[in-house]
């Protein structure tokens, strides 16, 4: 049996650095969870490609399970979109939009981040949950 370690918890709030940019090689994501203010731990990956950084909740909006295949490790065989591991459906990186599987014409959530200037990919916003 593998087990895999999570990274630390971190609070869901503005100005919340997640890590530095160069811990997510182009072409890859990283997972993360986050701490709401009610105490509940809510997951979330980000994918870098093509020199743009974006954040998604990690939730299939099919079947409500984690998209990653094992953690961190969220993108399609070929790199090109983001891949639910439990029945494949296909969504764009660009903007979470599921293009192909049972969850057709619906998307994944957002999650606002930016690149601070130390090179640390912070939240922006809360991320809603609700």
């Amino acid at each position: 049996m593998t087990f895999f370690a999570r990274p630390p918890r971190r609070e869901d709030r503005p100005g919340t650095r997640l890590c530095p940019l160069a811990e997510i090689p182009e072409g890859t994501g990283k997972g993360f969870e986050l701490t709401d203010r009610d105490g509940r731990v809510r997951a979330i990956f980000v994918v870098r490609r093509n020199g743009c950084v974006v954040a998604y909740r990690n939730v299939c909006p099919h079947a409500g399970t984690p998209l990653d295949f094992k953690p961190d490790t969220f993108l399609a065989s070929d790199g090109e979109t983001i891949q639910c591991a439990t029945h494949g459906a296909r969504f764009r990186i660009e903007d979470g939009a599921c293009i192909a599987g049972p969850c057709n014409g619906k998307g994944l959530t957002g999650v606002a981040v930016e690149i601070d200037a130390n090179g640390a990919i912070v939240l922006t916003h809360r991320s809603n949950f609700n």
